[in-house]
């Protein structure tokens, strides 16, 4: 692994080095120098569903796109029913179970090589939109309800594949959290979430991968759609973020196209049968559209075009079988371990006979519906994998137990119970169909089938050891997690999940993945019930910042599965944490670290999360909130020593007056652990802050606003002090003082011209508006 991983990053540091040492922006510019208006509004949409425009006078190509984020899907021919046959690697949810950037890497070369081997040059994805409910239909397809997670994650898989030469496309920009209304929706987010909650994730890998594309979303965005939006577009990802390559629409995102240019939407897919060429053209002469501006957005387009076609590898080979490997791999890295009473798992050898029981277990659920559809070259189930790798030595029996319509009857049950009684153990395979979960629709609850339902209470009443294992794409809810012994989270573990949860069952493989979403006991516990998916138009974000585990730590509310948690086959200790400063300053880092040991007797990998808890009050913040995170590796009885750096965006929030990151100054807390409700390390800092924010003060400021700014002072104190009456003593005055502040502090300023009786005049708030301002 360590031989691939070397590999792997000399392949990335070897194409960067390439790429940088050719000017693909100048070629690009001579290009669009010579171009035609009608030639420039071409550049602006596809040629087919996946294909853009080629420009045969100047020798512009064409470039193919596709999907998706978990496995290569380009349809043969016009058919899109058929796709070529590409590894399925476990989704979006599985693969952030894993807390492995260098494994999503790795993913990422696989996915690069096989998109050069069938000539992609843009790989439409990673998904990073946060998962605000777990009923989202396309939950499965993204990383996670935390924007670290989901945006290193991201870092990870798009160095990969873009390492291999082939551009990705971070998608859905942004605040994308429903299916419902999709593509008319509206999601009113306020600017401090957007920015602690749905953009970080894309700004992370912007500012560290610059993925080559920006996908935009089909919904609106505080009334305006993502497609035309210059906030989202242009302020966002181009001045704040510096991202350098183009956007490029969700399939039929497209509302106006000429706003769309203007805002910075370079191109739009599919194609629209040149009317909405037209409508660019036509734009540009009658003068709702600069030249300048349609030509800054081919600009971006045929720089990354020039590219991606420089960069393409007519031999490339794939070999599938060590694809599939890796695909293994990666699924066994992201199960997780929910349940394990009494070291129910792994199998022991007194386990003689072994009833695995459910449909999923020989026909498995493994990816998601809808447009990320893989065809796989090879496809492993559980009992397979069982039969083969311990029929010898263990005897396996089955029932189906449920139909592939989810469907039971007592003959069924029956036979499952049957099977259950006379085993050593049971295993029942259960989870969510695709009629449950898929692109294009929200999940109406978090439960499972009637019929899964039913199965493991059945079994569950007549043999005490029992382990449910679970496929599925997002949260589910489980009654009867308490009277089984066991429960492991498969996920959809892609073309090879059927072998790894063979792996982790039987020990071969020790159980490391930890959720990277929340599992709540019940659907009404959750942050955005009873609104979601929101209805007739218009989705209120009214839970601010708390989604998630800031949510559910928050309110203290506990949940079945807390984010960050998953169990192990050993044990693992935690000790020394260690701050290198008291006390730091806006302008500095932090140095953390802490030890980890494994103490139990089998080799094992163990993810450090540290998360940062603000002890003040004041702003309105979660609970804690996950900063960093590393994934160690320990033989029985070894530690290692784990180091992370924090700097000032670790503590900040984000400030709406200033429209900026900023700290509330004073003490926090560094919290480290194996999960977000085990954190027994725990030091306390205390954060200086140098930058204090300068609101710009109006006549409706308050008060307390006065109060605050750095040259404000002097004016509220006599402001205040002007409402005293004269002929108090000075205890009086005092007292007085502090009531009236307390009074007034809330109160608009221009308000006190009447309160005042005449002692404060509206010259006077002027005068010092323009001082105070200046």
């Amino acid at each position: 692994m360590q031989r691939f991983q070397t590999i792997a990053i000399i392949l990335l540091l070897n194409f960067s080095l390439a790429a940088q040492s050719v000017d693909y922006r100048s070629q690009a510019q001579q290009l669009l120098a010579k171009m035609t208006l009608e030639e420039k509004a071409s550049m602006c949409s596809g040629a087919s569903f996946w294909s853009t425009k080629p420009v045969e006078r100047l020798g512009i190509p064409s470039m193919f796109m596709t999907d998706g984020p978990h496995g290569l899907r380009k349809s043969v021919g016009s058919d899109f029913s058929k796709s070529v046959p590409a590894t399925c690697f476990p989704t979006a949810s599985a693969l952030a179970s894993s807390w492995d950037p260098a494994l999503a890497q790795r993913m990422g070369v696989a996915l690069g090589r096989e998109s050069q081997a069938n000539d992609v040059q843009i790989l439409l994805g990673p998904g990073v939109n946060m998962k605000r409910s777990p009923l989202g239909g396309r939950n499965f397809e993204y990383f996670s309800e935390d924007p670290i997670l989901a945006g290193k994650m991201a870092i990870g898989l798009i160095n990969g594949v873009q390492s291999e030469g082939v551009g990705t496309s971070i998608k859905h920009f942004a605040a994308n959290s429903q299916e419902l209304e999709r593509m008319s929706n509206s999601s009113e987010v306020d600017l401090r979430t957007l920015h602690e909650i749905y953009f970080p994730a894309f700004e992370m890998a912007v500012k560290e991968a610059q993925p080559w594309t920006v996908m935009c979303s089909y919904n609106r965005v505080n009334g305006v759609y993502a497609s035309e939006s210059p906030f989202l577009l242009d302020e966002i990802l181009r001045k704040r973020w510096g991202f350098q390559g183009f956007v490029v629409s969700d399939w039929g995102a497209v509302t106006d196209r000429a706003a769309g240019v203007k805002a910075g939407l370079a191109l739009e897919m599919p194609a629209s049968g040149g009317m909405n060429d037209l409508k660019v053209i036509e734009a540009v002469k009658n003068g709702n559209l600069t030249m300048a501006r349609l030509d800054a957005v081919v600009l971006d387009y045929l720089t990354i075009l020039l590219k991606a076609k420089a960069a393409h590898k007519p031999d490339v080979r794939v070999d599938a079988v060590a694809q599939h490997a890796l695909a293994r791999e990666i699924a066994g890295s992201s199960i997780v371990l929910l349940k394990n009473e009494q070291a129910t798992l792994p199998f022991r050898a007194s386990y003689k006979e072994i009833a695995v029981i459910g449909g999923f277990a020989k026909s498995p659920r493994y990816q998601g519906a809808g447009s990320s559809l893989v065809q796989p070259t090879q496809l492993s189930n559980a009992w397979d994998a069982l039969l083969r790798d311990h029929g010898k030595s263990t005897l396996f029996t089955y029932a189906s137990g449920y139909n592939q319509n989810a469907e039971t009857d007592d003959t069924m049950i029956a036979e499952a119970v049957a099977a259950a009684k006379k085993a050593n153990l049971a295993v029942v395979f259960a989870g969510l169909p695709d009629s449950y979960e898929s692109e294009g629709f929200d999940r109406t609850g978090l439960d499972l089938p009637p019929s899964h339902n039913r199965l493991i209470e059945a079994v569950a009443a007549v043999q005490p050891n029992v382990v449910v294992v679970l496929l599925n794409g997002s949260a589910v809810a489980m009654p009867w997690a308490g009277k089984v012994h066991a429960i492991v989270e498969g996920w959809l573990g892609g073309q090879a999940g059927g072998d790894a949860l063979a792996d982790v069952l039987s020990g071969k493989v020790n159980p490391s993945g930890k959720l990277s979403e929340s599992f709540p006991v019940r659907i009404e516990d959750t942050p955005a019930f009873p609104d979601f998916p929101s209805r007739d138009g218009v989705a209120q974000y009214g839970e601010g910042v708390f989604i998630g585990y800031r949510y559910y730590n928050t309110k203290k509310i506990k949940p079945l599965f807390p984010f960050g948690f998953g169990l192990s086959y050993t044990q693992f200790e935690y000790s020394k944490l260690e701050l290198d400063r008291k006390s730091m300053k806006d302008n500095e880092t932090l140095t953390v670290r802490c030890t980890v040991k494994n103490t139990g007797k089998v080799a094992g990998k163990e993810v450090v999360e540290l998360y940062v808890h603000d002890a003040q009050i004041g702003i309105a913040r979660p609970e804690q909130e996950l900063k960093r995170f590393e994934k160690v590796n320990l033989v029985p009885g070894a530690a290692q020593t784990v180091t992370f750096q924090l700097n000032f965006r670790d503590f900040a929030y984000f400030d709406v007056r200033t429209n900026d990151w900023q700290i509330q100054p004073g003490a926090f807390e560094i919290r480290v652990g194996g999960a977000s409700d085990n954190l027994p390390l725990k030091q306390g800092v205390d954060i200086q802050w140098s930058k204090i924010p300068v609101v710009k003060l109006s006549r409706t400021s308050m008060l307390k606003e006065f109060r605050d700014h750095p040259k404000g002072k002097v004016f509220y104190d006599n402001t205040i002090g002007g409402m005293v009456p004269p002929d108090l003593d000075a205890a009086s005055k005092e007292k007085v003082k502090a009531s009236m502040a307390a009074f007034l502090n809330d109160i608009p300023v221009f308000k006190m011209v009447a309160m005042s009786g005449g002692k404060f005049t509206e010259a006077a708030l002027e005068d010092a508006l323009q001082k105070l301002n200046n």
